[in-house]
């Protein structure tokens, strides 16, 4: 319906030592949606804002600032602010557990692992909002792994964020303006492909 607020909160990390890595994979979507439609983000209470007008919608683009095992607390504090329910909340994050390049949506679902979507779990009380999950593989040994997601990217892997994240941008598009089931449907089929390296 026209006039419908939605709450999309990218998981990151803030500081610009952060900018670039695995985990901010949340933080590098919204920032490219940002500059897409010509908005800022604006520093306010538990993270950068920026509100973005799309047919009659309201999106209100979230990077808390709580560093990313807090994330539900400034998920939570926003939730209770905005004209936004629970169901019309959409968070965008990294997963380990996804080889680079693959992109899944969910309507609802565990933490995985994940210390950003287990912290908004426990927040907000439950696990019934959507998210998108954006792989980012799982090359690290034994015990590595908090050094893996806070590391940067490989080259050849950044070139490909620009083109992963308008993927995701239109996922997002779809299921506020389709509903979640059309949107898994198109979403997560167009994604299961992987992107093709780059040309040398």
């Amino acid at each position: 319906m026209a006039g419908e607020s939605y709450l999309i909160a990218g998981l990151g990390n803030i500081g610009p030592e952060y900018a670039l890595t695995r985990h901010n994979m949340g933080f590098m979507v919204l920032d490219a949606w940002a500059k897409a439609s010509n908005i800022s983000f604006e520093t306010r209470r538990y993270g950068d804002l920026a509100v973005l007008d799309l047919k009659g919608r309201h999106f209100y683009l979230l990077k808390p600032s709580t560093y990313m095992n807090l994330s539900g607390e400034a998920i939570r504090y926003w939730l209770s602010k905005l004209p936004v329910p629970q169901e019309r909340l959409m968070v965008v994050c990294d997963d380990i557990n996804l080889p680079f390049g693959t992109l899944r949506m969910r309507q609802r679902g565990s933490d995985g692992g994940h210390n950003g979507l287990k912290n908004i779990e426990e927040c907000i009380g439950s696990q019934d909002w959507a998210r998108i999950r954006m792989g980012v593989g799982h090359d690290f040994g034994q015990g590595s792994q908090i050094d893996y997601v806070l590391s940067p990217l490989e080259p050849a892997q950044m070139e490909q964020i620009p083109a992963l994240c308008d993927k995701v941008i239109a996922g997002i598009k779809d299921w506020a303006f389709v509903g979640i089931e059309r949107a898994m449907n198109n979403f997560n089929t167009r994604a299961t492909s992987e992107p093709q390296p780059a040309s040398m």
